[in-house]
Parts: C-alpha cells; sequence; structure tokens
C-alpha cells in the first residue's frame, strides 16, 4: 500500500494546528482588558516576562552555536545534522514565545471576564492556554514531519530532536529558578514576615512573582511538551525504521507515528470547545470534558488509522495505542489524588502543620515518596502490556519495543490539551494578582481565587502526565541507542560488566546532583529577593501604608540575572556528562548510565513534583477553608514554610529532570558514532 500521502498530511496537521491558534488568540485577544490600573500591572508582568525570555534566548543562542559548529565539524555527524538541531532549537523557542505573549496578555483579560462571571473568566483563561497547547503541538509535528520530508533520512531528524531537548532543559531550569525564587522571597518576607496577602501590591517581590508564573509554566512546560512530543515521536519513528531496514521512507511502521500524532492534533483542537462549566460549577470538571473528549476522539480515529495502514493486524497496535491512553487517564488520576485539596494527602499535611514547619516538612516528604508507588505500577504494567500486545518476546523483543514507542506516542494524543491545563494555571494565578493589585470588589477575587485554586491541581496533574510520558518516552530512545550499538555480546550489557555497573551509578547520581543543583540555585537567588524586599520595606517610608510604591524592577532584575547565571551548570551537565562517560569508558558504560538515569530521575521526578504540589496545595486550603486558625495563624506560618521548601521542588527540580532525561539519552544517540569505537577504559 502506498503511505507516502500520509507523511504529507502530518505537516499539514501541524500547519491547521498553528491556524486555529492564532484564531483562538484573536479572539481572546479582542475581549475585554479591564480598566487602566488592571492594564498598567499586567503591562509590568508583559515586560519582565518578554524581558527576560529575550535575554534567556539569548544566553541559549550562544550555547547552541557551539554545539552546532561542533555537530557541523565532526566527521562522523555532519552539517545536516547540524542543521537539523538549529531548526529543532528555533521551533522550540518560538513555541514558547508564542505562548508566552498569549498568556501576558489573557490575564488581565481574565481579570476582566471575572467582573461578569466565572463561565467567561473560565473560558479566556483556557482558552488563552490552549493557544500555548496548539502552537506547541502543531510547531513540532510540523518540525519533525518536515524535517524528515526534508532529509528523508530518520537519522538525521535526531538533530531536531536534541535542539528541542537542549531549549526544553534550559527553559524548565532556567524559568524555574526565575519563578521560585521570586515565589520565596516574596512569601518569606511578604506573608510570613510582614503578614500581607497574596498578590499584595505592598510587596516588592510580586511583579517578579507573577512573571516568573509565564516562565516557568507557560514557556518552561510549553518548551518541556514541545520537546517530549518531537522525541517521542523520532523515538518511534526510528524503531520504526529499525524494523523495516533498507528505504524505509514510506515504510507503515514509521508512517503510523505521524499519522497518529496528526490525527489527536485535530482531536485536541476539537476538544478546546468541550470546555464549558457544567450545572454544578466544577471548574475541574470542565477541564476534564476537554481532556475527555481529546482521548475519546483520538481512540477512535486511532483505531480507523491502525485499520487503514496495518490491516486486519492493526487491530493489536489499536489495542497498544489504548495502553497509552489509559496510562495517561491514570496518571492523572494518581497526581491528583496526591495533590488536591479533597483528597487525604493533602488534608493530612495541612493538619500537619498544626503542629509546625517541621512535620508540614516530614508529612509532605512522606506522601512525596508514596506518591511515587501506584503510577510506577501503572508505566509497568503499561509497558508489559505494550510489549506484548505488539508482539514481543524475550527471544524477538524488536516489535515489543515497537509497541512500546506507540504506546508514548499515543499518550501524546492529549498534548494540545495537556499544555493548555498547564497554561491556564499561570494565567489565573496572575488574574488573581491582578485583581489584588487593581483593588477589585471582593467578588472578582473570589472568581480568580476559584480559578487559581484548580490550576494548582492542574500544574501538578500536568507535571505528573509529562513525567510519565518521559519515562515512556526515554524508554524508546534507549532501543534506539541499543540497536545502534549493533550486534553485541549480552555479557557486555550485564550488570557484572564492571563497566556497565559503573555507568548505572553515574547515571543514578546524575539526578541527584542535578537537583542539588538546581535546588541550591533557587535558594541563592531566593536569599537575594528576600535582602531586597526587606530593605525596601526597612527604607522606603509609606510602603506598608500604602502611601508609596515599591520598586518593583529591583527584584525583577535580581531573579533575571541569578536565573541566567545559574542555568548554564545543570545544562552543561546534562550535555558533559555523557560525553565523557561515552568517551572514557565506552558505550557499555552509557547504556548503564541511560539505565540509571531512566529509573532513578522518574522517582525522583515524581517524589519532588507530588510533595511540592501537596504543600502548595495544603497552604490553599488553610487559607481558603479557615482550617487550624486559618490565615496568620501559626498552622497557616508552617504551610507557608512546606510551601517554601516544595515550590523548588515541584516547578524546577522535579519538571527539569523531565528534560534532563531526555537530554541525555538524545546527546547518547546523537554522538554514539563518536563512542561505537570503544572508551579508554571501556
Amino acid at each position: 500500500m502506498e503511505l507516502t500521502f500520509l507523511i504529507y498530511l502530518a505537516p499539514v496537521a501541524g500547519i491547521i494546528s498553528l491556524i486555529a491558534a492564532g484564531i483562538i488568540a484573536k479572539t481572546v485577544l479582542a475581549k475585554d482588558a479591564g480598566d487602566e490600573r488592571m492594564r498598567e500591572i499586567s503591562a509590568a508582568i508583559q515586560e519582565g516576562a518578554m524581558a527576560y525570555l529575550k535575554r534567556q534566548y539569548k544566553t541559549i543562542a550562544i550555547v547552541a552555536v557551539i554545539l552546532a559548529v561542533v555537530i557541523g565539524v565532526v566527521p562522523a555527524l555532519g552539517w545536516k545534522l547540524s542543521i537539523s538541531f538549529v531548526i529543532g532549537a528555533l521551533a522550540s523557542g518560538v513555541a514558547g514565545f508564542i505562548g508566552m505573549n498569549v498568556s501576558v496578555r489573557a490575564n488581565v483579560r481574565t481579570a476582566a471576564a471575572a467582573k461578569k462571571s466565572l463561565q467567561e473568566a473560565l473560558t479566556v483563561a483556557f482558552r488563552g492556554g490552549a493557544v500555548t497547547g496548539l502552537a506547541v503541538v502543531g510547531l513540532s509535528m510540523l518540525g519533525v514531519s518536515g524535517m524528515y520530508i526534508l532529509f528523508k533520512d530518520i537519522n538525521i531528524v535526531i538533530g531536531f530532536g536534541f535542539g528541542a531537548s537542549l531549549i526544553s532543559l534550559f527553559a524548565r531550569v532556567g524559568g524555574g529558578i526565575y519563578t521560585k525564587a521570586a515565589d520565596v522571597g516574596a512569601d518569606i518576607v511578604g506573608k510570613v514576615e510582614a503578614g500581607l496577602p497574596e498578590d499584595s501590591p505592598k510587596n516588592p517581590a510580586t511583579i517578579a512573582d507573577n512573571v516568573g508564573d509565564n516562565v516557568g509554566d507557560c514557556a518552561g512546560m510549553g518548551a518541556d511538551l514541545f520537546e517530549t512530543y518531537a522525541v517521542t515521536l523520532l523515538a518511534s519513528m526510528l524503531i520504526g525504521a529499525s524494523l523495516v531496514g533498507g528505504n524505509s521512507f514510506a515504510a507503515k511502521e514509521v508512517v503510523f507515528p505521524l499519522a497518529l500524532g496528526a490525527a489527536a492534533i485535530i482531536a485536541s483542537i476539537v476538544a478546546v470547545f468541550f470546555v464549558r462549566l457544567g450545572a454544578s460549577k466544577n471548574i475541574m470538571n470542565a477541564l476534564y470534558k476537554g481532556v475527555g473528549a481529546a482521548a475519546v476522539v483520538s481512540a477512535a480515529a486511532f483505531f480507523g488509522i491502525a485499520r487503514y495502514i496495518f490491516g486486519p493486524e492493526g487491530v493489536k497496535y489499536f489495542w497498544v495505542a489504548l495502553v497509552g491512553i489509559i496510562i495517561t487517564v491514570l496518571m492523572f488520576v494518581f497526581t491528583e489524588y496526591y495533590t488536591a485539596t479533597k483528597h487525604r494527602p493533602v488534608r493530612a499535611i495541612a493538619a500537619a502543620s498544626e503542629t509546625g514547619a517541621g512535620t508540614n516538612v516530614i508529612s509532605g516528604l512522606s506522601f512525596g515518596m508514596e506518591s511515587t508507588i501506584m503510577p510506577v505500577i501503572t508505566i509497568v504494567a503499561g509497558i508489559l502490556a505494550a510489549f506484548y500486545m505488539g508482539g514481543g518476546t524475550l527471544e524477538e523483543p524488536a516489535l515489543g519495543l515497537y509497541g512500546i514507542a506507540i504506546a508514548a506516542v499515543s499518550m501524546l494524543s492529549t498534548a494540545g490539551m495537556i499544555v493548555a491545563l498547564d497554561s491556564y494555571g499561570p494565567i489565573t494565578d496572575n488574574a488573581g494578582g491582578i485583581a489584588e493589585m487593581s483593588e477589585q470588589p471582593p467578588e472578582v477575587r473570589e472568581i480568580t481565587d476559584e480559578l487559581d485554586a484548580v490550576g494548582n491541581t492542574t500544574k501538578a496533574v500536568t507535571k505528573g502526565y509529562a513525567i510519565g510520558s518521559a519515562a515512556l518516552g526515554a524508554l524508546a530512545l534507549f532501543s534506539d541507542y541499543h540497536d545502534k550499538l549493533g550486534d553485541v555480546n549480552a555479557n557486555d550489557l550485564m550488570i557484572n560488566n564492571p563497566i556497565v555497573l559503573v555507568g548505572l551509578l553515574i547515571g543514578g547520581l546524575l539526578p541527584f546532583a542535578f537537583t542539588s543543583v538546581t535546588m541550591r540555585a533557587v535558594s541563592k537567588a531566593a536569599m537575594g529577593v528576600v535582602q531586597e524586599v526587606r530593605r525596601q520595606i526597612k527604607e522606603i517610608p509609606g510602603i506598608m501604608d500604602g502611601t508609596a510604591k515599591p520598586e518593583y524592577g529591583k527584584c525583577v532584575d535580581i531573579v533575571t540575572s541569578a536565573a541566567l547565571r545559574e542555568m548554564i551548570v545543570p545544562g552543561a551537565m546534562a550535555i558533559v556528562v555523557p560525553v565523557l562517560v561515552g568517551l572514557i569508558l565506552g558505550p557499555f558504560a552509557l547504556a548503564g548510565l541511560l539505565i540509571g538515569i531512566i529509573v532513578v530521575g522518574l522517582m525522583l521526578a515524581m517524589t519532588l513534583n507530588n510533595a511540592g504540589g501537596a504543600w502548595d496545595n495544603a497552604k490553599k486550603l488553610i487559607e481558603t477553608d479557615g482550617l487550624y486558625g486559618g490565615k496568620g495563624s501559626e498552622a497557616h506560618k508552617a504551610a507557608v514554610t512546606g510551601d517554601t521548601v516544595g515550590d523548588p521542588t515541584k516547578d524546577t527540580s522535579g519538571p527539569g529532570l523531565n528534560a534532563l532525561i531526555k537530554v541525555v539519552n538524545m546527546v547518547a544517540i546523537l554522538f554514539i558514532p563518536l563512542f561505537l569505537a570503544g572508551g579508554l577504559l571501556g
């Protein structure tokens, strides 16, 4: 069967997604932007966010240019890979820029819409986030399929994936350091010491905090899932090409992932219009309607695509794809259980706050570690199901590994909606800040608070999804790395080979070293913010009684400089360590490193993400429900401390680990020609 036309339909789907994003952006930006004071505050947030993003991209560009030259001049790699790498980096940057550009304008429109109704505010906030979601999946699909059509060699598209991964890592780490340094600094002085409410205009760090929400969750998450989408598609196509061998350009195993991705994009566009409040006025249910619609429409399309491409045999690939969707649903369920205010873990952490910050932190860590159990069991079950449903056996694992890759691609069926949910969070958070700072009526702040409370959970749930998809995507990448090793003796990759064991230990160490560096970076930057906020409150008369305006720009400058400075080391770590291991210890040690970082990184990312989300919502629970004395009580101060600890875990280190895992895998695949000669010791 001639399937070439399906390859050309993939970039068309990407273009349709970008057109849909543009139309939705136009409708959002046409909404009322509020009164003059609201627009003034929003403009300050816009200015800070876009200024940071431009400076961040300039910094990353230096690293990208150096890498592009290195890739181009190495004979085993070449200029085609270099060009592909540059285009991947540019596309990822554009996705982040588009998303944040709309989000920092949707915030004030959400606050203005809250004057009318909850439904109106929800629509503006969600569709503002949907622009980011559709831009991310559209550019990713357009990039991967476009590079494949241009070069007709899937191995060249590895460069695109590496470019996307590099931007993702720096955007996640830099944005995470920025947002959490500002947030921690604002909370420590504003809430704990000065007793100011959330987003008080008297707090000098308020604008920096609101800017940080956007650079961390809009630009950061957008780049993260752009890279996840591109890399997972790429991994499945690489495995499909290895099954075919020879001329695989239009092979059904290569075309199938692209067709699934194209169908999922259309499903996401349709699903945007399913997000509406029902009679219950339950915001989370309204958002989940959209995710559910994307999953159902995708599943129906997957059945037809599988049958069309593979014939009757395609039914097995439909079931494999369904495994991916089921994993997504369960990851949502488990993450929400550990991070939403209505469930036992968050309520237990809030109760632990009554006896102080120590018990709050201990309880949060306990639930964070517990939260890894069911997701990992789900991923394990999903891997086994996809492997055996795909036709894999221990003797002939190739088809089973392809099945795992297809399950990972299927998880991307809701990616557009997932990014929309994540971007919804900072939009509603900013809307609340604008309402507070512009002194809107209490009923407006009540609506923005309702939206924001759900936003905390959506951000946690989307990070859980990103972690799960990263695990399956990384496993597919490792399968390709193993394939590129060629025919090797099974004993060469056994754990009793000391070279492999050393690599395994280094891989397990890397997530801890990365987390240490990123957590310390937030702490150092936050200390600068704390000192600046204390200085202003002490030295500028009238701040606390509202007669003088704080110097907001000073805090913005502090966190901007710190984020750009501190993101270099963790970013370099992801590139330098695997290259050194491959060159010195050899490709078998690097194989051990890849397994170590996937296993340990997955567990640590889940712990950090879910503990942080639970600490945040435990604080929110005390504030909104008035439990244990409510705002200003000792329990509340303890919960704020717990939230301060959780801020960098859930928004800097945890999400950064997703990108770290995939960057390391991409480095291994890209540079494997340099490692195949064997390391100095391997």
